[in-house]
Parts: C-alpha cells; structure tokens; sequence
C-alpha cells in the first residue's frame, strides 16, 4: 500500500513563482493551481514585500516587488533587478513592437520568427563592419540572453525558430514602445555619425 503524502499545492505554486514565470501554456495544472489559490497566493508574497502579477487572458503570472505605502519601511529586495546590455534591451524592444504588429494584424495569437528575421530585426541598429559571421555571432548571443530571461523559446525541432513569449508585453509597457521609435532613429543617427567619423 502506497500512502504517499502530496506535496501542498500552494507549496508548488509558490516555489514555481519564487523561480520565475509560471505560463499556462508550460504547465496546464500548475496555472489552475495559481488561479484556485490566488488570495492565498497574494497573501503569503506580500508578507515579503512582493505582489502576484497576473494575467488571466494572456496565461502568464510572475512576482515584483512591491512598492511601500505612505508610512510603510522599504524592505529588502527579493528580487533582484538585472541590468541589461544596450543590445538585450533592444532586442526585447524591437521584439515587443513585432509582437504589437502582430497583434494588430489580428492573426494568430503565436509569433514565431526564424533566427534570421530577429537577425534581420537587430542588423539596422547594430554597427555595421566588415565582418558579416561576428554580426551574427554577436546577435546569436543576445538572442540566448533573451530565451534564458524568458522572453523567446526555441521550438522543439524546429531549428534556428522562436515563439515570442507574450509575457514580454508586461514587461516592455506601451508607453516605452510608443517612444521606441524616436529612441531607435537617434540611435540609428548616432551609429550613422560615429561611422563617418571613423
């Protein structure tokens, strides 16, 4: 006789957020188990100064700090904030304004792109040189960067192919995107003038 005791589903909900996204696309069970626990979920992060993200309709959820109220003690933070690289930002930028389009066009709810369109996306922005294999070697390497934060996944079997997460739209906010565009021509401008120079 097997008398195994489960694990408390609050108890998995709550490691799996403390680790990172939890999608409903990933794990099926796991999403229901945060949707059925939700205030008791939300009760047990702000008690370290964290708050449930969630978004039902999009199927992603994940934990930020929270801001201190009027009068409250800032706590220590729990999650750490990560500085990314010019070239990761705008790569997650550039994808965020793809994923926008997309959504626009009102197709499917999957973006999928090639490596070579993200390749493509990224060249325009980056300095151009003589050296077209380290261009791309270079980008490959924020691509990887991208997919270990989460916001692409490389297809099983489909090489050189991603899905845009579309959790990156919680992330890369409206406002920021509509600015996107005048932050990317006075980049483009600046690269421009500093080639001239050289």
């Amino acid at each position: 006789m097997n008398d195994k005791v489960q694990p408390d589903p609050l108890s998995l909900v709550l490691i799996a957020l403390y680790k990172g996204v939890v999608t409903a696309e990933r794990d099926p069970g796991l999403w229901q188990q945060l949707l059925e626990l939700q205030a008791r979920v939300r009760d047990h992060v702000r008690l370290l100064g964290l708050e449930l993200m969630l978004d039902e309709a999009e199927g992603y959820a994940w934990l930020r700090t929270r801001p201190p109220r009027e009068g409250e003690p800032e706590l220590p933070r729990l999650v750490t904030r990560r500085q990314l690289s010019f070239p990761v930002s705008l790569l997650l930028a550039l994808l965020r304004k793809k994923l926008a389009e997309w959504d626009a066009a009102g197709g499917e709810t999957r973006l999928i792109l090639h490596r070579d369109d993200i390749v493509d996306l990224m060249r325009l922005f980056l300095p151009s040189g003589s050296n077209e294999a380290r261009l791309v070697k270079q980008i490959d390497a924020h691509i990887n960067k991208v997919v270990e934060l989460g916001f692409l996944r490389r297809l099983r079997g489909q090489e050189n192919r991603y899905e845009v997460q579309r959790i990156l739209k919680a992330f890369v906010d409206a406002q920021w995107l509509s600015d996107l565009q005048s932050r990317l021509e006075a980049y483009r401008a600046h690269l421009q003038s500093k080639e001239e120079k050289e």
